[in-house]
């Protein structure tokens, strides 16, 4: 019996599984970004405060979760905390974990648009009497979103990879159950370049929506012409 022939059958067989892996995959990769795009804003709006102290929390916060390797984190949570007595399932370290990191790197793009801005429309909204959740909710928030759409893109494509470490703290995701087709056959490469395939597929969706969602974010009157339009060079 062929290799491939092996391989099929074990994938067939292993089907619903693997499928179910995905939707795990999916779950948590939608929820993370969900909760880090959220705990971002949160942490972004904190670090605008007037109080030098919560800033600076804010500022070591992020420092922090940027600078702390995402796996030692989720080990810290899954297999340290137990030993003080806090247990939780994977889904949740997962979750928590995730959000932690992603919330980080989110209000360090929001803050990097924020430096960004025209100091004279928040000078001119102070003016007009806007409190400061007013001027952040009406004129700073809608900008730097606008502006960090590429970044923010680039941090779910990096969420959707990512998820393939859960397995680590025994989440069966979409990756956990390649690793266990590979086991059985031992047919290490093409269980492996089958899970490249379907992550990059799972990348390519959200690329394609990024693209949709800059052009209708677009600046009116920011559009370059395309190539086409000097095709005569």
């Amino acid at each position: 019996m062929s290799d491939w022939k092996v391989f099929s059958d074990d994938l067939i067989e292993q089907l619903p599984l693997i499928m179910s892996g995905l939707e795990n995959t999916l779950l948590l990769a939608t929820s993370i970004s969900i909760t880090g795009f959220v705990f971002g804003i949160l942490v972004f709006y904190l670090t605008l405060s007037q109080n030098s102290l919560v800033r600076l929390f804010m500022r070591g916060y992020i420092s922090f979760f940027i600078g702390m390797p995402l796996i030692v984190l989720l080990f810290l949570m899954y297999y340290g905390m137990p030993t003080i007595g806090v247990r939780w399932s994977p889904l949740t370290v997962a979750l928590i974990g995730f959000t932690l990191n992603i919330g980080a790197y989110n209000a360090a793009y929001l803050k990097t648009a924020y430096n960004g801005l025209e100091q004279s429309e928040l000078d001119a909204a102070q003016a007009q009497g806007f409190s400061q959740f007013q001027t952040f909710r009406l004129i700073i928030l809608p900008q730097v979103l606008r502006l960090s759409v590429p970044a923010m893109t680039n941090q779910v494509i990096r969420n959707i990879k990512d998820t393939s470490v859960a397995f680590l703290i025994q989440y069966t995701e979409f990756f956990a159950r390649i690793q266990e087709l590979a086991s059985t056959n031992f047919q290490f490469f093409k269980a492996y370049t089958l899970a490249g395939v379907v992550y990059l597929a799972m990348v390519s969706v959200v690329v394609l929506c990024s693209m949709w969602l800059e052009r209708r974010l677009a600046i009116p009157g920011t559009h370059r012409p395309t190539r086409k339009a000097n095709s005569r060079y």
